[in-house]
């Protein structure tokens, strides 16, 4: 059981319909040039809700009844070098937020203003004209930018290109179930598209492959990524 004092930032503790917004407000961020924001929490126990409700200094929620602990809301911030908090991005994200049907906790009133908080309904639905494109990063840390992974005869990221594919290759792995595991959090954590990680077979041991990324700054970040997740503890970026 997660301790009351952790946060968690796993997408997947969402609901499916959540899951959905939220990679669908991070896709419309993404084409609107905003790259820089990342989750800070996602579902929450109510332990943790009343946790949180009980400290004054700072006060971080006006409510002990909260859609995080329904698993329908989502906590986002903004990477350095601007504020944690930077009202005019959230504001941004906010505006694109109302397009898709998702609360923005912005537009509440002054006793329950929460910024950072995003929300849906529970009826929620995809809104008309609009689909996810591909694959879509969410970052839980501000190392790592939101990017959009379309298929065009393998992986690949939109984006800046600087000329050169890359692809990510990992330490080795014991068993090839290991590499397997592997591959499937790759996929829950939103880093790679796993139907394009090839697991393989390398002497005794078993590795994986990505698909490619479009920039050598992209696949490193993802590197960063899968090292924090303690996905692997290797793994280097290969000109594809």
């Amino acid at each position: 059981m997660v301790s009351i004092t952790e946060t968690c930032r796993d997408l997947s503790e969402l609901t499916a319909a959540a899951q959905l917004a939220c990679r669908l407000l991070f896709q419309e961020c993404y084409k609107a040039g905003i790259t820089d924001i990342f989750i800070t929490e996602t579902y929450r126990s109510q332990a943790r809700q009343n946790y949180l409700y009980e400290q004054e200094h700072p006060r971080v929620t006006w409510t002990k009844s909260s859609n995080h602990t329904s698993r329908r809301a989502w906590d986002i911030a903004v990477a350095p070098p601007k504020n944690l908090y930077d009202l005019n991005i959230l504001k941004k994200v906010g505006a694109i937020a109302k397009k898709l049907g998702i609360t923005w906790g912005g537009t509440w009133p002054a006793s329950q203003y929460d910024a950072p908080h995003f929300e849906i309904p529970a009826n929620w639905q995809l809104p008309a004209g609009y689909k996810l494109e591909g694959t879509i990063i969410v970052p839980s840390n501000s190392k790592l930018r939101v990017q959009l992974i379309v298929s065009d005869k393998g992986q690949a990221i939109v984006g800046v290109n600087d000329g050169k594919l890359y692809r990510v290759q990992s330490g080795t792995f014991k068993t090839q179930a290991q590499a397997n595991a592997a591959k499937a959090a790759l996929g829950k954590h939103n880093i790679a598209n796993p139907d394009y990680v090839r697991v393989v077979q390398d002497g005794s041991a078993w590795r994986f492959i990505t698909g490619t990324y479009q920039t050598l700054q992209v696949a490193n970040n993802a590197i960063t990524e899968m090292k924090r997740l303690g996905i692997l503890q290797y793994a280097e970026p290969v000109p594809s």
